[in-house]
């Protein structure tokens, strides 16, 4: 087991109930962290489309051994969300580590997204970190140190041409409303990091090279990734540049829009298993 980087700090990871949020929670914990935890789903439904929880989540977590809490909330609902920061630290105290993770994807045409679901993307993707990193950065100024990962897309992309490649599949669909909501969310990373530079904050964005494996991405694009493995990279390679980023010196990695795989060569870091362990590819 590799020595624990996070023992003392106190983490919340957004979209924590399955997939990507999950395995970020469950990583964090197992670096010593507190992890607080939030999404829509508090129990598994024997019908839900997806399996996963925020129940399974926090048993993942006090498998480590550290304190964890769950918050149910909606972070589409600006009311809502706004219960979740305060929530936690009452729980757990300050939050040194924010993960946003939490995000929609609409997997239909451009030309036929409702402007409702439009709507929907933005506060999910883009009106939801905002309102949460201002609600941490306070406690982050007072206590002179924090962390925030904004969790980002390849589709923030521009896509090269004329001519324009028709894109692969019903991955192209997510290429508009859901691209344009993680690019802004890029840009309001870099805008925040110059704003914090020198209050000892490190706010960085961070993607995978293209897809990562979850039941979530199986069930809506699985023909995809499996017809083009190449653009398929696992989970555990992901959530450890997310660790890399909640540990990094906010003097010198801040202001980042990363992906995944070349930043961990940056670094020259192993990957780890989620528990903590060594890892099985």
């Amino acid at each position: 087991m590799m020595p624990s980087s996070l023992t003392g700090r106190v983490a919340l990871v957004t979209g924590a109930s399955r997939g990507i949020g999950a395995g970020i929670a469950q990583r964090l914990a197992a670096e010593g962290a507190a992890v607080g935890i939030t999404a829509r789903t508090l129990t598994s439904a024997p019908d839900a489309p997806l399996a996963g929880s925020l129940e399974e989540t926090l048993e993942l977590i006090r498998a480590a051994g550290v304190p964890t809490v769950a918050i149910v909330a909606d972070l589409a609902d600006a009311d809502d969300r706004a219960r979740i920061v305060p929530a936690v630290e009452a729980e757990l105290g300050p939050i040194d580590v924010l993960v946003n993770n939490a995000a929609a994807a609409m997997y239909m045409p451009n030309t036929e997204i409702s402007l409702k679901r439009r709507r929907l993307t933005f506060e999910l993707n883009l009106h939801a970190p905002i309102d949460l990193a201002q609600a941490v950065l306070q406690g982050m100024r007072t206590r002179g140190e924090g962390w925030i990962v904004n969790i980002s897309s390849a589709t923030s992309k521009h896509p090269t041409g004329p001519p324009f490649d028709p894109g692969v599949g019903k991955l192209g669909f997510t290429t508009g409303t859901y691209g344009a909501s993680k690019a802004a969310l890029e840009r309001f990373t870099t805008a925040l990091a110059a704003e914090l530079y020198g209050d000892n904050i490190a706010v960085n964005s961070l993607a995978p090279v293209a897809a990562v494996r979850t039941p979530g991405a199986d069930l809506l694009v699985g023909d995809v990734m499996d017809a083009n493995p190449n653009i398929v990279e696992p989970l555990e390679l992901f959530v450890e540049a997310v660790v890399a980023l909640a540990t990094c010196d906010p003097a010198t990695t801040t202001g980042r829009i990363l992906s995944s795989r070349p930043f961990l060569t940056e670094l020259g870091r192993e990957i780890r298993a989620l528990d903590g362990g060594p890892f099985q590819s």
